[in-house]
């Protein structure tokens, strides 16, 4: 059942500028708490066994950015992490929030495979397959253009793994106002994601690729009266 209440990607970005720029809340704090709730998400998805390992695949952007907050909390909780970044680190650096929170893993030693292309995404689609869960922090809201490589060779490998997915904001790939898919989009089990839920995912193929939806707070100020 559709919410009352959606936001379209405009919206959703008005949003966020307007607790960094209006409140001060700085956008590496936002990152911060949405990270830590996709965390919180895993753990939810994850085995009773001891043994729980998640493969964190990440983009180059915000939405990355919440995948790597994200393999900190679990590492802490005790799991097994592994990061799959599609592009070589210091790509990250044009996101400084992302870029934050991408040194800290790689301060902790956290193992982070870089696979910038095409060939190197095909040579360890077959390692997935071992993981308890995969988190989806590929592409987010704002993507509107057609899934390019090698992200689209990664999206249709991890739908064809069989292993529970948990994606980030919205599955990677989805038109998150529209509802369409953008050439590939991931098939979440699972999508967490920030703020209030995007207009797309009541939509043409949102609902088959959105899976449980779970709406989570990151600390957007609320506005009340004043004086």
């Amino acid at each position: 059942m559709k919410p009352t209440k959606t936001v379209t990607r405009v919206e959703v970005r008005e949003l966020d500028c307007r607790a960094i720029e209006e409140y001060g809340v700085p956008g590496v704090v936002l990152m911060e708490n949405a990270g830590r709730a996709v965390a919180e998400e895993a753990l939810k998805m994850l085995p009773t066994h001891d043994t729980k390992r998640v493969a964190i695949l990440c983009g180059k952007g915000n939405n990355g950015g919440d995948g790597f907050v994200a393999t900190r909390h679990l590492h802490n909780h005790g799991v097994g992490v592994k990061v799959f970044l599609l592009c070589k680190a210091g790509e990250v650096a044009s996101s400084p929030d992302a870029y934050t929170h991408l040194k800290i893993v790689q301060k902790m030693g956290l193992p982070i495979k870089e696979t910038p292309s095409q060939e190197e995404v095909k040579e360890i689609l077959p390692q997935l397959k071992g993981f308890d869960l995969l988190i989806d922090a590929l592409l987010g809201t704002g993507l509107t253009g057609e899934v390019r490589e090698p992200y689209k060779t990664l999206v249709q490998g991890i739908n064809a793994t069989g292993t529970p997915i948990l994606s980030v904001d919205t599955p990677s790939g989805l038109d998150c106002d529209g509802g369409h898919v953008l050439g590939a989009a991931v098939k979440a089990t699972r999508t967490v994601t920030f703020i209030l839920p995007k207009v797309g995912f009541f939509k043409d193929q949102g609902p088959a690729h959105v899976g449980e939806l779970v709406v989570a707070d990151i600390g957007i100020p609320r506005a009340g009266s004043r004086g």
